[in-house]
């Protein structure tokens, strides 16, 4: 691949803090026109290719938090492919997203005074298109302003032709092979909308409602009421009394004792206008411990209720219609909403003898995803897919790690799933998305298709639908050519289903097919595992005879400070790219990307995002402090400055040998923890080796020497620098680059690309651990650490010198004493004597340390006013024994200990607890001072 360098004067205006709004537009505009987001040939790298098959989003509008966190988990996973020298490809694409996007059309339409209707399917369809035309730009922009570097090139669209014929393949040879029937059976129906509903498109929400406790009355044989007093019948709990026109039957467990002298018997529906008897029957799909143990079975609004009366032989009757107002059967209540005749129900039960008691009763209730209007459960007539037999392969697949999932306790949780899958409601009475390939013939299916007023066509029961890959011209049957289109799409999850297989080409054969598929990882959130992820495992196992990828990783969602999830009715919704251009790309990428663990919720503050746009900083400032020195070096110009272009000195500084054992245990460290997809596990350990190791100490470290004129320093700096910036380049990319490129010119051989993107990854085994010199260092920080505690407990000021004595153990006592020079300059500890015995040291009027690798010891005489401090630790002393005193008291209080919750004393346990450490703490520096 040929690439141009990258124009180092973009950055000549950064001559302060990093500014990100100067770095990140240039930087993926140099990647992408070099075609870094491109995979190599096969000609040129024929090792097995990394793949990531974007998950589409859906085009209604722009990207949300969700959205990022699945491009940046993504983009991480694609980066460090990338430097590992394999092919890759990220697959881009975008998602029709059927009642979505009609949704959000309608309500333009609506804003204009106009429904679908006005416009005509056609007309509809194009308005639809023009949408698309405004949203698909703009969130591909989106996704680059995130550093995605997936392949344009090949961006897929669900509705393009390919996917189109994809579709139509896949409808078809199910139908033939008898997977995919119309029947009728219970769905989710959205009233508003007036169309089916998956279970993904349904959420649901707490309300506060009613259980109203309803007396059904027994008869006799002449059917007659019995009238026994109120306990005479059947006491039913319901929260819909205005769905009692459409009960069937009473059902009871057949373990259950009570009912077992009434099986058989019947009771009467307790409504005005109804004279129903229904029978008392037994099925084991009745909770045996809830309420009553009896249930009313209602079959045409209930899904368990449904299943009993398929079971039982009993017909459904639907008094709730499609629009959500009662139908005829429902009596004297027909033509009410659902809500009025639900009151008027209660109502007249009550006033008639049959309500015995109501009660606030708070449940989920499901509402439309996009309308928000309360779902309807309604036996309707809909395509569906018989997934018995795929659900099985699917789920096996996954039980014998042919698929991965993580975190591994998803697993469990699919599987189930899979194991009680119900059929597939695969139509949409919508006219935007894949058109069901089915016709009719209106000879034939005369009785069947039924046209409106409005021109608009409806298929009942009985038809006999034409299926085949091409568009029919004739009845098989009868040879007529007057032929209907079905007119309901496709669920979405349908053609998304197929997306693995779909962008690469099939059903044609491909070379991408045969390259790319299986893709390596699908990631994607954890609530879509059954509704997604479960489909494209099945779909891909139909079509291609394997699943379509060998991992699932699947995140947690974003939440707010609080840990509410995300949504407009709480004003809690961020946009990521607000947050980006607050805080840089950069910033928000970490943050989500080590916020949680896989299949893990985290909480979005302004605090870790200020902490990670800190960390950019740090990372900026402490690379201009490394490039400043290598600038002002003399031989800076006379060659490169990697360690590999240069020979260690003899005998290497502790502090050197030190950071780059410290950099291959991290590189071993990461390694490891992205193998296990713990990104940001790994992500921090990299922050914490840039941040603390490398700057705090090192650099700091290093500059001992080089204000000195030792040069030596510089080697490893370069080096380290060098492998931290690849090492953290998948979360962090453009502050990563824009270093590196300028640290590009001194790495020699080092400099292995003209882009980091393009750079190899450190590896295990680059370098061997000296584990003598990260112990022996170790030690030397400890030193520092306990001369400047210290310094903090007796205010110490800043610029003050302080006296310090240190005792090393016989081990590392060659090592403190070579790195004295750095421990008096990190320390600010002047004159500091390292001595081999005890004695050598005062013991009167004294701070120490006791460490294990060294005893520290700081004279307090000429460092602190004794007689000042000592007032000061006795003020203090005694405010922590009047806190410690009310503490105990407390908890010696029986009360206190009986009747708080566990929690309560607990936490006055430990806040004891550490009062006492305070006071031993405080009285022991009170004694060093004499």
């Amino acid at each position: 691949m040929t690439t141009t360098e990258f124009d180092l004067s973009i950055l000549s205006g950064l001559t302060g803090a990093y500014d990100a709004s100067i770095v990140e537009d240039p930087i993926y505009a140099f990647w992408e026109d070099n075609g870094w987001f491109r995979p190599t040939d096969a000609s040129e790298n024929d090792t097995q290719p990394f793949t990531v098959i974007m998950p589409p989003p859906n085009v209604t509008g722009v990207l949300h938090l969700g959205h990022a966190v699945t491009l940046t988990i993504e983009d991480a996973l694609i980066r460090w492919h990338r430097m590992l020298g394999e092919p890759t490809l990220w697959l881009p694409g975008l998602d029709h997203a059927g009642i979505a996007t009609q949704s959000v059309v309608e309500q333009q339409l609506a804003r204009e005074g106009m429904t679908r209707h006005d416009l005509g399917r056609e007309a509809f369809e194009e308005r639809v298109w023009d949408w698309v035309g405004i949203t698909r730009p703009r969130i591909t922009s989106q996704a680059r302003r995130m550093g995605a570097s997936c392949d344009w090139e090949r961006t897929a669209f669900t509705l393009d032709p390919t996917p189109r014929d994809a579709v139509r393949k896949t409808f078809v040879d199910l139908f033939k092979d008898g997977k995919i029937y119309r029947g009728a059976r219970i769905i989710n129906w959205d009233p508003q909308m007036l169309t089916a509903l998956s279970d993904v498109e349904v959420e649901y929400e707490e309300e506060e409602g009613y259980l109203w406790h309803v007396r059904y009355p027994f008869v006799d044989e002449r059917g007659n009421e019995l009238d026994d007093g109120p306990d005479s019948g059947v006491v039913i709990a319901t929260t819909r009394p205005e769905t009692i026109p459409a009960d069937v039957a009473i059902a009871v467990h057949p373990d259950d004792e009570r009912w077992q002298p009434h099986l058989g018997r019947h009771v009467r529906l307790p409504l005005r206008g109804f004279d129903r008897l229904i029978p008392l029957i037994a099925d084991t799909g009745v909770d045996l411990e809830f309420g009553t143990g009896a249930l009313k079975i209602t079959p045409g609004h209930d899904q368990l209720d449904f299943e009993i009366g398929e079971r039982h032989g009993l017909e459904p009757i639907r008094v709730v219609d499609w629009d959500g107002t009662l139908t005829v059967e429902a009596g004297l209540y027909a033509g009410m909403d659902r809500d009025e005749a639900r009151t008027l129900v209660a109502q007249h039960l009550d006033e008639d003898g049959y309500l015995l008691k109501t009660e606030s009763h708070v449940h989920n209730v499901g509402h439309s995803q996009r309308s928000g209007v309360v779902v309807e459960p309604l036996v309707s007539n809909q395509w569906f897919v018989d997934t018995d037999e795929m659900a099985a392969e699917a789920a096996r697949v996954v039980r014998d790690d042919e698929v991965r999932i993580v975190p591994e306790r998803s697993k469990n949780v699919y599987l189930q799933w899979m194991d009680n899958i119900r059929p597939w409601c695969i139509s949409r009475q919508l006219w935007w998305g894949h058109r069901i390939p089915a016709w009719y013939c209106r000879i034939c299916d005369a009785d069947a298709i039924i046209t409106g007023d409005d021109g608009e066509i409806t298929i009942n029961e009985g038809s006999h639908p034409i299926v085949e890959l091409e568009d029919p011209t004739a009845c098989p049957t009868c040879g007529g050519t007057d032929l209907v289109q079905d007119p309901d799409v496709l669920d979405t999850w349908f053609s998304s289903g197929l997306w693995t297989h779909s962008t690469l080409g099939w059903p044609n054969t491909t070379d991408d097919l045969s390259r790319f598929y299986p893709s390596s990882v699908m990631e994607t959130g954890y609530d879509i595992l059954f509704f997604w992820v479960a489909r494209m495992i099945m779909l891909g196992c139909y079509n291609m005879g394997s699943p379509p990828f060998h991992t699932v990783y699947l995140h947690g969602l974003v939440r707010d400070a609080q840990g509410r999830k995300m949504s407009k009715s709480l004003d809690n919704v961020i946009d990521p790219l607000e947050k980006a251009d607050q805080y840089g790309m950069d910033a928000l990428r970490f943050t989500l990307a080590t916020g949680s663990t896989p299949g893990n919720d985290m909480r979005l503050t302004d605090e870790r995002l200020e902490g990670s746009r800190n960390f950019a900083n740090k990372l900026w400032n402490g690379a201009k402090f490394v490039l400043g020195e290598i600038a002002a070096a003399p031989s800076s110009s006379e060659g490169p400055l990697s360690r590999s272009a240069t020979a260690p000195p003899e005998g290497e500084p502790l502090e050197d040998r030190w950071i780059l054992s410290r950099l291959q245990a991290v590189t071993d460290s990461v390694d490891e923890l992205l193998r296990q997809f713990q990104l940001g596990e790994a992500g921090r350990q990299i922050q914490d080796f840039l941040w603390g190791e490398f700057f705090d100490w090192y650099v700091e470290a290093s500059k001992v020497r080089l204000r000195n004129g030792d040069l030596t320093p510089l080697p490893v700096l370069t080096t380290v620098l060098d492998g931290g910036l690849r090492l953290l380049h998948p979360w962090m990319p453009f502050v990563t680059e824009a270093i590196w490129q300028q640290l590009r010119p001194h790495l020699g051989d080092d400099a292995d690309a003209t882009a980091l993107i393009g750079a190899r990854y450190p590896q295990p085994g680059d370098s061997q651990r000296d584990l003598e010199a990260e112990e022996a260092f170790a030690a030397v920080q400890e030193i520092v650490t306990a001369v400047r505690q210290v310094r903090a407990d007796y205010r110490v000021q800043a610029g003050q010198w302080a006296e310090a004595y240190v005792l090393p153990q016989v081990e590392v006592a060659d090592a403190i004493s070579a790195s004295a020079p750095i421990v008096e300059v990190l320390s600010r500890a002047r004159p500091l004597t390292i001595v081999s015995d005890r004695g050598e040291a005062p013991t009167d009027q004294i701070a120490s340390a006791v460490l294990p690798a060294a005893e520290v010891i700081l004279p307090l005489g000429g460092l602190v006013d004794l007689d000042q401090e000592r007032a000061r630790l006795n003020k203090d002393l005694e405010g922590i024994v009047k806190r410690l005193r009310g503490a105990e008291a407390k908890l010696a209080n029986e009360g206190f200990r009986s009747k708080a919750p566990a929690e309560v004393v607990k936490q006055a346990e430990e806040l004891a607890a550490d009062l006492q450490r305070q006071q031993a703490d405080l009285e022991s520096r009170i004694g060093a001072l004499g």
